[in-house]
């Protein structure tokens, strides 16, 4: 797993120009089924992916943490919502909350998420390739293929099916 991660950045890179004609396509004219589609290529890559082997979204990236993020996390915690930003946040350019570094806080030594019960919204969602209307997200996914190996293998065979269509 790790070679692959190792690898991904590149492999993104080298398919940029091309997943960007694809999403334009796509964003133009996506197929009445593509929800559909998704779904089941999310599906079945994650019966073959391990995210606990991986686990390179938590390392590299941070999520964004909503306001019912921050009050549940913090809940969890027994700590009041300000503690918590305090503690483990901060606010973006965006001026969004975001970890204040990565890897993220919360995982550990084995891949594991010691908030996995109460995460944030972005880290259930992620990689957001089983999203309603995907090709509205398509900035986010060619940003996600080059963190995810996942995301990568999706966005391949999705590729490859609309090819045929």
């Amino acid at each position: 797993m790790d070679n692959i991660i190792a690898q991904l950045p590149k492999l993104a890179k080298e398919k940029q120009n091309e997943n960007k004609k694809f999403f334009a396509k796509l964003r133009k004219k996506p197929p009445k089924e593509l929800d559909y589609m998704m779904r089941d290529l999310h599906e079945a890559e994650f019966q073959r992916t391990d995210c606990l082997k991986c686990a390179n979204c938590c390392k590299t990236t941070g999520p964004l943490f909503t306001n019912s993020d921050v009050e549940r996390i913090a809940k969890h915690y027994r700590m009041k919502p300000q503690k918590f930003v305090e503690t483990y946040l901060r606010i973006d350019e965006d001026q969004d909350y975001v970890l204040q570094s990565v890897p993220c806080t919360f995982l550990g030594a084995d891949n594991y998420c010691s908030i996995y019960e109460v995460r944030p919204k972005a880290c259930r969602e992620f990689p957001h390739t089983d999203r309603k209307k995907f090709q509205q997200i398509s900035n986010l996914t060619m940003k996600n293929v080059a963190i995810c190996p996942a995301a990568y293998n999706i966005v391949e065979e999705m590729k490859k099916l609309l090819a045929n269509k």
